[in-house]
């Protein structure tokens, strides 16, 4: 079927910080993650990658430090996956972050919520529970 042929149109995504040692934490703690440290392509620039499965579908990512970028709440959304994302909206308000508009209901689709990260990124929660 064609729906068999779709793949998720994301393969790579990377959050802009100021103060990756800030952001390693309130990651690493708010959603459970391990990040790796990144060769760069550049001597100012930081990478930390958050751990998971490069081969298999939806998009993995990385956390960068880098002079031209900074962080935004009005740029692209990443959405994180969570079992339930009123577990990670708690956890980020408790870690640095922020909440923009608490766990709400989509329709079918589950749940949403709108955190800020420790950076102040807007960033994503969606559970189906």
């Amino acid at each position: 079927s064609a729906m068999a042929k779709l793949k998720n149109p994301i393969g790579w995504f990377e959050i802009h910080v100021e103060d990756m040692a800030r952001a390693s934490q309130f990651y690493e703690t708010v959603f459970s993650q391990t990040l790796l440290d990144m060769p760069t392509p550049e001597p100012d620039m930081q990478m930390r990658m958050l751990s998971g499965n490069m081969t298999m579908h939806g998009a993995n990512g990385a956390l960068v430090k880098h002079p031209m970028r900074k962080p935004s709440t009005q740029g692209v959304m990443v959405y994180f996956s969570c079992d339930d994302c009123a577990t990670q909206q708690a956890l980020a308000r408790e870690n640095g972050g922020q909440v923009f508009k608490s766990k709400f209901k989509i329709g079918d689709n589950g749940f949403i919520a709108i955190i800020g990260d420790s950076e102040g990124n807007a960033i994503g929660l969606h559970s189906f529970a």
